[in-house]
C-alpha cells in the first residue's frame, strides 16, 4: 500500500471546473471517504488518481513516485464501479482470476489459486465460485466485483458508490465487511460516496467536497463535531443539522446569521416554548418534530416520551454552531 498525494488538481470538462485546485494527501494505511452530493467532484477525484482523466493543471503522487502522466496499469491501482462489470459469460472463479492473469502481473498459477481462494472466503462467496456471474444475486455480484478489486495487490483501492445499488440491508453488511477488510489487510482506500452514514461508519478520514474543493478535511468525528461550515455540518448527521436564524435565542456571536443544532444538541426541560408537530418513534430513541417561532427543527429524546402532536416543550440550546453571512464557522468566544 501506498500514500496518494495531489497537489493543486484542476479539471475542465468544457465550461465546467469539476476539480478547483484541489490539493488532497491520503495517507497510508488509510480509508478515505469523499463525501459531496452529485456534481461535487468526487468521482473526477477518482478517475484523476486512477489516470482515467489527466488533470489540466496539478499533480499526482503515488507512494512516493509521480504518476501524473501514467497509464492505468502503470499506475498500480484497483477500481471498483458502481455497476458490477462483471463479464457475464465467465464463472465467479474466472471473473476474480481475470485481473491476475494480465501480462504485466504474471501471476503464477499456485498464487492466482490461493488468492482467489483467500478472497472468495473473505467475502463469503467460496461456494459460488463455479456459479456463472449471471446466476448471482445483486449483491452476490457487487461481491466479486470488489473481490476483483482485492485479489490484487494495488498500490490504493479506488471505489465509486460500490453499495448504492443494493437494497438497505445489503448496504449495511457490505460496510462492515469492507471496514472489516480495511482494517484486516492495512489498504489504503478512497471511496466516493453521497452517503453521510457510509462516511461515518467506514471512514478513518472524510474529505468533504463543494464544487470541486474540498471544504473540509478530519476524522469523522471532527467533521461532525467541528464542522467548518454550514455547508460541511449539513453533509454529516441523521437527522440534519437543525439550521436557524442565529437571533431566535438570545447572545449570539458577532456577525453570526445562522445558529446550527444538532439534534441532540437542543435541550429540553427549560427556555423557550415551541409546539410538537409530529412524533417519530424509531424504537431507540424518539424523534420530535417541533415548531419554535415559525421555525420547523428535529430533536431527539426517550424513546418511551408521553409527548404527543400539540403538546407543549421548552427548549434551548446546547453546544449551537454559529456561522457567518457566508456560511463559514465562527468561533464560540465572540459574543455580543
Amino acid at each position: 500500500m501506498a500514500e496518494v498525494i495531489l497537489e493543486n488538481i484542476t479539471k475542465i470538462f468544457a465550461d465546467t471546473r469539476a476539480l478547483d485546485n484541489v490539493s488532497l494527501a491520503v495517507p497510508d494505511g488509510s480509508f478515505v471517504v469523499l463525501l459531496g452530493p452529485t456534481g461535487a467532484g468526487k468521482t473526477t477525484t477518482l478517475r484523476v488518481v486512477a489516470g482515467l482523466e489527466r488533470p489540466d493543471a496539478g499533480t499526482v503522487s503515488i507512494g512516493g513516485r509521480l504518476v501524473t502522466g501514467f497509464t492505468p496499469a502503470q499506475r498500480n491501482v484497483a477500481m471498483v464501479f458502481q455497476q458490477y462489470s462483471l463479464y457475464p459469460h465467465l464463472t465467479v472463479r474466472q471473473n476474480l482470476e481475470f485481473p491476475l492473469k494480465s501480462p504485466i502481473l504474471k501471476t503464477p498459477r499456485p498464487e492466482i489459486d490461493r488468492r482467489v481462494k483467500a478472497v472468495a472466503e473473505m467475502l463469503r462467496i467460496a461456494h459460488k465460485l463455479d456459479n456463472r456471474a449471471t446466476a448471482l444475486s445483486g449483491g452476490e455480484m457487487q461481491r466479486v466485483s470488489i473481490g476483483r478489486a482485492l485479489v490484487r495487490n494495488p498500490s490504493i483501492y479506488l471505489m465509486d458508490e460500490p453499495l448504492s445499488s443494493l437494497d438497505a440491508k445489503l448496504r449495511a453488511d457490505l460496510r462492515i465487511e469492507l471496514k472489516r477488510i480495511q482494517a484486516h489487510s492495512g489498504a489504503t482506500l478512497l471511496y466516493v460516496t453521497h452517503d453521510q452514514v457510509e462516511a461515518m461508519t467506514m471512514a478513518t478520514h472524510v474529505g468533504v467536497l463543494d464544487r470541486g474543493r474540498i471544504v473540509q478535511f478530519g476524522s469523522p468525528r471532527e467533521v461532525y463535531e467541528n464542522p467548518a461550515s454550514v455547508y460541511a455540518a449539513s453533509r454529516l448527521g441523521q437527522p440534519r443539522i437543525n439550521l436557524l436564524p442565529a437571533g431566535l435565542f438570545p447572545h449570539p456571536p458577532a456577525g453570526a446569521r445562522t445558529i446550527g443544532l444538532r439534534p441532540e444538541h437542543i435541550r429540553q426541560g427549560d427556555g423557550q416554548e415551541s409546539s410538537v408537530i409530529r412524533v417519530e418513534r424509531l424504537g431507540d430513541q424518539t424523534r420530535l418534530h417541533l415548531r419554535f417561532k415559525d421555525c420547523e427543527l428535529v430533536t431527539v429524546t426517550d424513546a418511551h416520551t408521553p409527548l404527543r402532536p400539540g403538546d407543549i416543550v421548552k427548549i434551548s440550546p446546547a453546544n449551537p454552531y454559529y456561522f457567518d453571512a457566508d456560511g463559514m464557522r465562527i468561533a464560540h468566544g465572540e459574543t455580543t
